[in-house]
């Protein structure tokens, strides 16, 4: 018996615990939300900027560094493709995000301590296979893709570069689509709540 209330106590003081976070998210949520919301547009201008320069580098690669056709490639181009396709993300994305993650840090050394409350940013992740679910996604949906371009018993080997690269681009436009539209529509309504109530 002295067991069940135990067991009973320490899940009260769980949900207790997990409420109180969740009040403190919120309210730091809405003291800074303008913030928030420009580390938003920044990590989704990022994220764009980082299709896009793949989407370059893959056009020129083809000029003569890497063979079109991926049949034909060696470990060699491989290698080649993967390193120089990190080193321009590292200059043309990287490097504004680094100094994004900076300005984020400068501005998050400057809250009042009492804000800067360890558990607002403690909650561990409960996906831990999140990695490979979007693997599995994205999978299956260049399969989609390539049965309705119509390639569908045409050898890989014979796919080219571009239609690879332009395909996940394709997909991940797909995912963005069906996923950023409710988030955004979630996020503007949140926005507009929060500065309802502050009138």
């Amino acid at each position: 018996m002295h067991c069940k209330n135990s067991r009973r106590e320490r899940s009260l003081t769980t949900s207790e615990i997990e409420a109180e976070q969740g009040s403190e998210w919120k309210k730091f949520m809405r003291k800074h939300w303008q913030v928030f919301a420009i580390f938003a547009v920044a990590i989704i201008l990022a994220a764009a900027g980082a299709v896009y320069v793949a989407w370059w580098f893959t056009g020129y690669a083809q000029n003569g560094l890497v063979p079109s056709t991926l049949g034909l490639w060696s470990m060699a181009n491989l290698i080649f493709f993967i390193l120089n396709l990190i080193f321009w993300e590292l200059v043309f994305i990287g490097i504004p995000a680094v100094i994004g993650a900076v300005i984020g840090w400068q501005w998050w050394r400057r809250l009042p301590q009492e804000e800067k409350v360890s558990h607002l940013f403690g909650r561990s992740s409960r996906s831990r296979n999140a990695g490979s679910g979007v693997s599995a996604l994205l999978f299956i949906a260049f399969a989609v893709k390539v049965y309705i371009d119509g390639n569908w018993n045409q050898a890989i080997s014979n796919y080219t570069l571009n239609y690879v690269v332009g395909s996940m681009i394709i997909i991940l436009a797909w995912i963005a689509v069906i996923i950023g539209i409710p988030l955004t529509i979630g996020a503007v309504w949140w926005i507009h709540r929060e500065m309802t109530k502050k009138l």
